[in-house]
């Protein structure tokens, strides 16, 4: 990556969260004097003091910026993931939120952070996007929805098991996998299998592993377990034909209301989420830290 290209900065902070205001003045002042132009989004500059700044949007942050710093919790990334993906931009996230399993830079550490970035020192990567798409009873196909984390689907009544039946694609033809009772089904990006889907048994995934995790939720027979697939093939989702209504969400933030009969395909998406860390982030370390591996219970010895 050519660290010289980084010399526009778009900015995003979480949306309508005037605790974001300090560190995004921070961070602004900290490019500023390192020399860099600081574009913001139109949202988070509505939460700077007014006449500081002109929000763009993010169009043209895409178009002008090298590099994208997003200042909140997973959500706010996992919003700018989605937009940012087919423009390739990088995200680098400070963490201003709960858990913070993308988000990795502390807000104290922003200028030191900035400085070896400028300077080469930091880390790279690419991971797997999903898309979602709707075909409906009569054939016809929806347009695709990208998804960072997972791609749920469950009904729409919180309280009522749905059925569908799942299918993974085998060059020309579809491989019958399961017929479900259950509240729903996750489709797990790695990325995503820290979140919903490890909640609801799902295993812990990589980031480098090209695999998705098919993870049913509160299954009406135990045995119906999660199951990890390659992520070049497209799985398909096949409601029941009864008068169940269900809902595909993508990231938990976008959705589409499905009808019985519906069909939800998944597939890998084209595009990426590429992610600048720290130099010193380890993926390991980040699971130990928020998911407490290794630490004795409270009061034990």
């Amino acid at each position: 990556m050519d660290i010289s290209r980084f010399q526009t900065i778009g900015v995003i902070g979480k949306r309508r969260s005037p605790s974001v205001s300090e560190p995004l003045q921070q961070l602004c002042r900290a490019l500023t004097e390192l020399g860099r132009e600081v574009l913001i989004e139109a949202e988070t500059a509505a939460l700077l003091p007014p006449g500081d700044v002109v929000g763009v949007e993010r169009e043209e942050l895409a178009r002008r910026c090298q590099l994208v710093i997003v200042i909140g919790g997973d959500g706010t990334l996992l919003d700018a993931g989605r937009s940012f993906a087919a423009s390739g931009l990088p995200l680098l996230g400070v963490n201003q939120g709960r858990l913070g399993f993308l988000v990795d830079v502390r807000p104290e550490d922003i200028r030191d952070t900035l400085i070896a970035l400028f300077k080469g020192k930091f880390l790279s990567e690419s991971r797997t996007l999903l898309e979602a798409r709707v075909r409906k009873a009569d054939g016809s196909l929806g347009a695709p929805m990208l998804a960072v984390n997972d791609i749920v689907v469950r009904n729409q009544a919180s309280i009522r098991m749905i059925e569908f039946s799942t299918w993974l694609a085998q060059e020309s033809e579809w491989e019958f996998i399961c017929q479900h009772r259950a509240d729903g089904i996750i489709v797990s990006t790695a990325t995503g299998s820290t979140a919903y889907a490890l909640s609801s048994g799902g295993p812990v995934l990589h980031p480098s592993v090209e695999a998705v995790a098919i993870v049913p939720i509160c299954p009406h027979t135990l045995s119906d377990r999660p199951i990890v697939v390659p992520a070049a093939r497209t799985i398909r989702i096949v409601l029941g034909r009864d008068e169940t209504t269900a809902t595909v969400t993508c990231d938990g933030q976008i959705s589409e209301a499905l009808a019985p009969g519906d069909t939800v395909e998944i597939s890998r998406s084209p595009h990426a989420l590429r992610l600048i860390h720290p130099r010193n982030y380890s993926y390991f370390e980040l699971l130990r830290d928020k998911l407490h591996w290794g630490q004795n219970p409270a009061g034990t010895a």
